[in-house]
């Protein structure tokens, strides 16, 4: 296993079933608690682990849920506990359709490496940096790795490359002798700034919020949220496209919350304690390494997570698909353990990959200097169907029901092509939409309290 990550336990996870060890490699020094780690800096943002992602995690580890919320996670139900603003409007809080779980980074890796390197089998190797792979452009034998005084090779039935967006194996493959790997990159230019804030008394139960750009319009595309993570913390993630990202000035943080479309997160920060600087960061840009569609694939070599498909933090998937490329890996493997199981996997991670990839790339394509390729005519007709489907979801149960599905990961695309949805995407009812977010008196009644405490 290249890489001691999320994607890396959680496949470490997966193979320590039935195979008799399981060796993670992993660069720097693994952390003995929630604490950061070295070579994760998007660990300062916002994450968010979707309802699919987070029941392939529990089944690939299961007890991770309950560890977490004993932690101080939170339970997110969607959308009774997410107050969202979407392109079509603020969302109805219905009742709990899909959920999330919010903490930081630092504590969901450690909750799952935790468990992960207590199975018996599973060893990991800290300080240790791979260099390459070993073996044919048929056969993966083993990797090629470097503690810092000599070289080793640690040969292995199976390579998983776990590495992340900045894996080395487009280089490795090609120094085997095999074609080079077709990459599609989408980028929105996209930049983002966080902040951990303490949050206000009385808030412990306050909603996430969330304030989406409206794609439609011809400006830079601004966002932000506020996730309640452990501790009685809000950690604020705030992001711009080409022309409008953040700064990581402290005092702009706050102005540029307030740009947003409505200013409710400027408001509620405003009224927080900040607990540390700004983290901002640029590498946002949707790529995908399409090693599913490669000529010639060795047995013995699966990329999976970042290190074969990244997309836009903005929409949360990064983790979940992790998971997923991770469940994918222990069925094939239970499936169809002979040869060939490589390229079966990698073919199967890459459907998992679709939804997210659809999702992240049509929608960063629309907002000013977006680079990457312009859809065709079906492309076209499904951004419109969506734009509709954004606006059905505000007031729409069912339609609300399976714009969420999908993007937690829980369903694939077709779900938005059922009849009834449909149906009520394109004879929609017409409501006065309500101009201000959907808090309940209880939330409005504290927020009062909040704005007139000295």
């Amino acid at each position: 296993m290249i890489g001691g990550g999320l994607t890396g336990m959680l496949a470490a996870a997966a193979l320590s079933e039935t195979m008799a060890e399981v060796t993670v490699v992993e660069r720097h020094e693994l952390p003995q608690g929630p604490l950061p780690r070295q070579g994760v800096p998007q660990a300062r943002h916002a994450h968010l682990l979707w309802s699919g992602g987070a029941r392939a995690v529990e089944d690939l580890v299961p007890g991770t849920t309950e560890r977490l919320l004993a932690a101080g996670a939170r339970h997110i139900a969607v959308p009774s506990d997410l107050v969202v603003l979407t392109s079509g409007g603020w969302i109805t809080r219905f009742p709990e359709q899909q959920h999330f779980l919010s903490c930081t980074r630092d504590l969901l890796d450690w909750v799952i490496r935790e468990r992960v390197v207590r199975k018996a089998g599973v060893r990991t190797l800290p300080g240790r940096s791979a260099l390459g792979l070993r073996g044919t452009t048929t056969q993966v034998t083993g990797v090629l790795v470097h503690d810092g005084r000599r070289e080793q090779t640690i040969e292995a039935d199976l390579v998983v490359d776990a590495s992340g967006r900045s894996s080395s194996m487009p280089r490795w493959l090609d120094r085997l002798g095999l074609s080079t790997v077709g990459t599609d990159v989408v980028d929105s230019g996209l930049g983002y700034a966080s902040r951990l804030f303490q949050a206000p008394p009385g808030t412990a139960d306050f909603p996430a919020v969330n304030v989406q750009a409206d794609p439609r319009q011809p400006v830079p595309g601004l966002n932000g949220t506020i996730l309640p993570v452990e501790d009685d913390r809000w950690l604020v993630t705030l992001s711009g496209t080409r022309g409008g990202q953040p700064t990581g000035d402290p005092e702009d943080f706050e102005t540029f919350a307030r740009s947003l479309r409505h200013p409710v997160i400027g408001d509620l920060i405003s009224r927080a304690t900040p607990l540390t600087g700004v983290t901002v960061s640029h590498s946002t840009a949707n790529r995908r390494r399409r090693y599913e569609r490669m000529r010639v694939w060795p047995d013995g070599l699966v990329v999976l997570g970042d290190a074969a498909a990244t997309y836009n933090p903005l929409y949360g998937h990064g983790m979940s698909v992790a998971a997923q490329h991770a469940l994918v890996l222990r069925e094939q493997l239970a499936k169809h353990p002979g040869p060939g199981l490589a390229r079966r996997v990698q073919r199967a991670a890459a459907r998992a990959t679709e939804a997210a990839w659809s999702l992240a790339g049509t929608q960063d394509l629309r907002y000013p200097g977006a680079e990457g390729p312009r859809p065709g005519p079906a492309g076209t007709l499904l951004t419109g169907y969506t734009d509709l489907l954004m606006r059905a979801a505000t007031h729409r149960r069912g339609a609300a029901r399976a714009l969420l599905d999908v993007l937690s990961l829980s369903a694939g695309r077709p779900a938005l092509l059922r009849p009834d949805i449909v149906a009520a995407v394109l004879n929609p009812m017409h409501p006065d939409l309500p101009e201000d977010p959907p808090f309940t008196e209880e939330e409005r009644a504290l927020m009062i309290s909040l704005f007139t405490r000295p």
